[in-house]
Parts: structure tokens; C-alpha cells; sequence
């Protein structure tokens, strides 16, 4: 035996929260939800090769005004698929403009 005694301090959860938030009803609230972009686009980016290029290209499409989200799969060295959620379309010259401004270049549309 370790010469430790084991109390319970009354932290564990019990009915939906720990101990101490229980019997409050903000304890017990469903998170909120999310609301979803009403527009999703796509794009092939050329030239990203690591997270700093997702961080850089993220950052720079996320200033466009209505950008909820930009999710990037990065393919180093070949094409990396963005896609863009916003509320509304976005203007096909500010997304290119962004991604230059990223250091990257948008694929040309085949």
C-alpha cells in the first residue's frame, strides 16, 4: 500500500454534469448550433507544399468579406483542394487576388 488514503472529493459526474455544475440548468443546455455557410466553392491551389502554405492560404481567404470557412487538403507538390464556405458567392477576382496574395496560384479551370 502506498500509504495514500482515496476520498472522493465529489467531482465525479452525476446526472448530465460534474459535481460541482449539476443542479445548474446552464450544465445541462445543448450546445449551440453552427450555422452553415450558405455557399461552398472549390478550388485546385498550385504550389503548397506544408502547413505553413494551408496556414497562409487560410488566413488570406478567411479576410474575404462573407468567409465562414476554408478547409485545405494539401497534395505537396501537386494541386491542393480548398474549399471555401461563405454566406454569399464570392467574386472569382478576390478569391484568385487572395490566394496571390498567400504566395500561391490558383489551377487554371480545365
Amino acid at each position: 500500500m502506498s500509504g495514500f488514503e482515496s476520498r472522493d472529493l465529489g467531482l465525479t459526474q452525476s446526472g448530465g454534469g460534474c459535481a460541482c455544475c449539476s443542479g445548474h440548468a446552464s450544465a445541462q443546455a445543448a450546445p449551440a448550433a453552427v450555422a452553415q455557410p450558405a455557399v461552398v466553392a472549390e478550388y485546385l491551389v498550385e504550389g503548397m507544399t506544408c502547413g505553413h502554405c494551408v496556414s497562409s492560404v487560410t488566413e488570406e481567404l478567411s479576410e474575404l468579406s462573407g468567409v465562414g470557412a476554408v478547409d485545405v487538403q494539401l497534395h505537396a507538390g501537386g494541386l491542393s483542394k480548398v474549399t471555401v464556405g461563405s454566406a454569399a458567392p464570392l467574386d472569382a477576382d478576390a478569391v484568385r487576388q487572395a490566394v496571390e496574395d498567400a504566395g500561391y496560384r490558383l489551377a487554371p479551370v480545365s
